[in-house]
This record gives structure tokens, sequence and C-alpha cells, in this order.
């Protein structure tokens, strides 16, 4: 999955990407490495940073999908917390919502997307973007997810999203510490016996300063070596800016080990 994010202050590549044009290039290019999805969002939710208003969020959104819906072949994610913003995405022909509170924020999202019968990424998150790195705490962190997730499974079933619609991701970075972002991919085994797809997003988070200390900007290959081992594990879908850099990886481990799932 590539990320296209249309904002100013994302923590990785705020600002590069505002220009719908930049954006909607960005996107072929990484459809041209190789990526299997587009997640297109345009809100930061790194920590501490600020909530956009609906209009605002649209005003960077649509332009972008738009111009991409009839040109790409893959689906077209869309990041966000919004239930109006996920209601216009998906009218416009949008495949899929990527929600980081797992339906929670908006009470309205649920709705949203079981009416388009759209596919749903739900994400487990302690707090909000503006607080979840104050104080993280768990007692047993991955099987704290383990149980949220299974919840909010069975609670979209019952509101007509069915599981089959649904792929599940554990939130690294999302309301943790390094510690148990590390403690959730060494659990990815556990995590898929919740019988859904898993989504990973990994790619240069501030976690992995924690054991190699470089800047956000140095970040490819430990993001690739996370890549990696989460195949490894078995995880489906892999969120990540340098799409080219994780396939190759994936696919020379293939090569020496069979029991990677091939890419599509």
């Amino acid at each position: 999955m590539g990320i296209v994010n249309t904002t100013p202050d994302s923590f990785s590549d705020g600002g590069e990407f505002l220009d719908s044009q930049r954006a909607v290039a960005h996107a072929r290019e990484l459809v041209a490495q190789g990526a299997r999805l587009i997640d297109l969002g345009a809100e930061s939710t790194r920590p501490g940073a600020a909530p956009v208003s609906e209009a605002e969020e649209l005003r960077r959104l649509l332009p972008v999908l738009e111009a991409l819906l009839p040109e790409i072949t893959v689906p077209i994610s869309i990041d966000t917390t919004k239930a109006q913003v996920a209601d216009e995405a998906l009218r416009l022909g949008a495949h899929i919502i990527n929600d980081i509170s797992g339906l929670t924020f908006d009470p309205r999202m649920v709705e949203v997307c079981a009416r388009h019968r759209a596919g749903v990424i739900c994400m487990h998150i302690q707090g909000t973007p503006q607080t979840m790195q104050l104080n993280p705490t768990y007692h047993d962190v991955l099987a704290e997810v383990c149980d949220w997730l299974a919840k909010r499974l069975d609670w979209l079933a019952r509101e007509g999203i069915p599981p089959a619609a649904v792929v599940l991701d554990p939130g690294v970075g999302f309301g943790k510490t390094a510690e148990h972002n590390l403690l959730l991919l060494r659990g990815i085994p556990q995590l898929r016996r919740l019988g859904r797809p898993l989504c990973i997003g990994h790619s240069r988070k501030r976690f992995l300063h924690r054991f190699l200390h470089r800047p956000v900007d140095d970040r490819l290959y430990a993001t690739v070596g996370i890549s990696v081992g989460a195949a490894l594990h078995q995880a489906e879908i892999l969120r990540v800016h340098d799409v080219a850099a994780s396939r190759d990886a994936i696919a020379a481990c293939q090569a020496i080990y069979p029991g990677i799932p091939r890419q599509q």
C-alpha cells in the first residue's frame, strides 16, 4: 500500500504533495513501482497534529481523488475519520476507508461505510492524535489490542459491515511506546488468528529511532527491514512510503524463503 499525503504537516513528507498535481504524479509513480493499493490522506495524524475541518480535508482530497480514479487500476483507500469525507469519497468511487480510530471518532462512519458497501481498515488507537503519545499504558499490549480488534470486528458485523469487508490494523505508533510497537510486530502471528488480513503501518515511524537512532529522513533501511519481517510473519498489507524498496526486498527474500506469500 503506497502512501500519498496531501497535507502540510505529516511527520515524514508533510507539504511535499500538498499540490494536487504533485500528489497525483506521486500516486502514479507508486503504482508504477508496484503498489497494489493507494492510501490517500488529507489530514495529518502524527502525534500532536491539529485536526482540520471537513471542508479543508475535502478541499485537499477531492481533486486528487477525482484525477486518480479514471487512470489508475488499483483500489484507492481514503485515510479519514470523518463520515462526511468518507461519504463524498466513496460516492466518487473510492473503494476503502482507512479509519485510524476503528470507526469510533465519528458515530456516522459505520453507517456510511455499510451503505456504500466499502472495504474498511479498522485500526486500534489509544487516545487521539493529540494525546496518544503522552503516556501510552497497557498491562499486556498484544492481548489488549487483539481483544479490542476482535470485539470491534464483531460490532462492525452487527452494524452491517461483514468481516469479509474488514482489514485489521494494530496501530503501530498510535498510542504505543517503541516497546509496545515491537511487541505488536512480533505478535503478528497471534493477530492473524483473528481471521482477517492485517495492515501494518510502520513506514519511517519514530519507534525505529529506538534501535537505530536515525532521523525520519534516514529510516528507509529500517522500514524495509520491518517490511520483510512483517512479510515473514505473513502480514498481508504493508503501508509504506517507499514501495519499490519494500517490494524488491520481499521479492528477494521470497527467492530463498518460499514461506512468504507472493505479491499478486
